[in-house]
This record gives C-alpha cells, structure tokens and sequence, in this order.
C-alpha cells in the first residue's frame, strides 16, 4: 500500500529541513513518496527541499487546502498523509496507517505533543488530542485518508484559506466516512506559544472555531487570526 505525503509550505526554511530529514532517512521510505507543494516563499525553504533531492511542485496560491489539493492530484498513492512542514510524524507512521487501513479505517490523525513545551500546560493540550472531540483535532495532527475517499469528498474546499482541516473533518463526519485517532504521537512545533503567551493562543484559537462554527467568511477569519498573533 503506497503512500504519498503531501506537504504545504510556505518560508518553513527553519522547519522543512528536519521533517525532510526524517522521511529521506527512513527504513521504509520506498513505501512512500514525498510530495512538497510551495505556495511561494520568499526564504530559502525551495532551495533546502532540492537539497534533499526533491523537487517542489509550486503555486502562487498561498493557502493550504489549495497547496494539498494540488499535491493529492499529482500523488501516485492509493493513501493520502497530509503532513505540516513543522511537524514530524511518529517513526512507525506507514505501519501505523496501513494497519488502519487495512481494518477498515477510511481515514484519520494521530495524538500530538510539542517538541519544546516550555509552558507546563502544553501538556494539557497534547493530552486531550486522545479524546474523540471536534475541538481537539486539527492539521498539526497529521491527517491520512484513502484516495477514493479524498476524491470523493471533492478534496479541501479551496475557499477556506483557513480552517480548511475542520471543514473536511465535518464533511468526514456528515458522510459517515470511519475516522480513527492513532494511539501515538506527532511532534508538534510550539513555536506559535513561544512567540505569543499561551492564553493569547488559546483565546485566538477559540475565537476562530467560533467565527467558523458560525458561519463566517474564512478570509475574515483569517485576518483575525493573523493580525492576532505573531
């Protein structure tokens, strides 16, 4: 069972080199190509994928439903794992997700925890990633889900430039589409606590799922989110 990884990026030069790292030197990287879709980065993030033998696919459209719907169209597996450039997926990752698979699981993530929790309550966070509640998912946790399934959902819908992972965890959910939380981890970069207090962060992010919940245009949820963080 094949996979493709599907990565977005966008200035991810201090992140994607470590995830690339980790996929170019696992024992079962011939089980899985690599897919990174650039949305235009002004760093150095297109010259350090090339140096990992890559070649990324790139779009002047920066937003992430649109960069991993343009790299589930030029993948070649019968899986999809959409994976962020700041996260790095737990090392038994293709065992993991053909055995969901091959149980009848259509679709699913993984818990998460942070690679530098320097506040204690980072943990609190990772910690409720285990439990079956919309509020605890999101993108950081990684997301595999069967091509035919993908395709059928008609892929990200390219109007949320964000919060496109909870629109397409919803329409999972509407369709009846089998979701599963992996009982392991992803690390997940906390660099947004770092450069924010951990309450702005939480009062960002429960603002915004309740502008989406609500109905509200993405791209005014998007500049709320942007303009309220670093």
């Amino acid at each position: 069972m094949f996979i493709s990884i599907v990565i977005p990026t966008l200035n991810e030069e201090g992140h994607i080199g470590r995830l690339l790292h980790f996929l170019g030197n696992h024992p079962q990287r011939h089980d899985y190509e690599i897919i990174v879709v650039d949305g235009g980065s002004k760093d150095q993030t297109t010259s350090i994928v090339r140096e990992f033998g890559l070649e990324p696919e790139s779009t002047n459209t920066a937003s992430r439903a649109h960069q991993m719907n343009v790299g589930a169209i030029q993948s070649k597996g019968k899986v999809l794992y959409f994976v962020h450039a700041d996260t790095q997926p737990a090392e038994s990752f293709v065992a993991d997700i053909r055995s969901a698979i091959e149980n009848g699981v259509e679709s699913g993530c993984y818990r998460f925890k942070f690679d530098n929790p320097q506040n204690p309550l980072l943990h609190v966070n990772g910690f409720f990633t285990r439990f079956p509640f919309k509020w605890c998912r999101g993108g950081d946790q990684t997301l595999f889900i069967q091509k035919d399934t993908f395709d059928m959902l008609g892929g990200f819908d390219e109007k949320y430039v964000i919060m496109e992972d909870y629109d397409i965890l919803d329409r999972i959910e509407r369709e009846g589409i089998s979701f599963s939380v992996l009982p392991k981890s992803v690390k997940v970069s906390a660099r947004k606590y770092h450069q924010n207090s951990y309450l702005k962060v939480q009062i960002t992010n429960f603002k915004a799922m309740k502008m989406y919940r609500q109905g509200a245009d993405p791209v005014r949820i998007k500049n709320y989110y942007t303009n309220a963080l670093n």
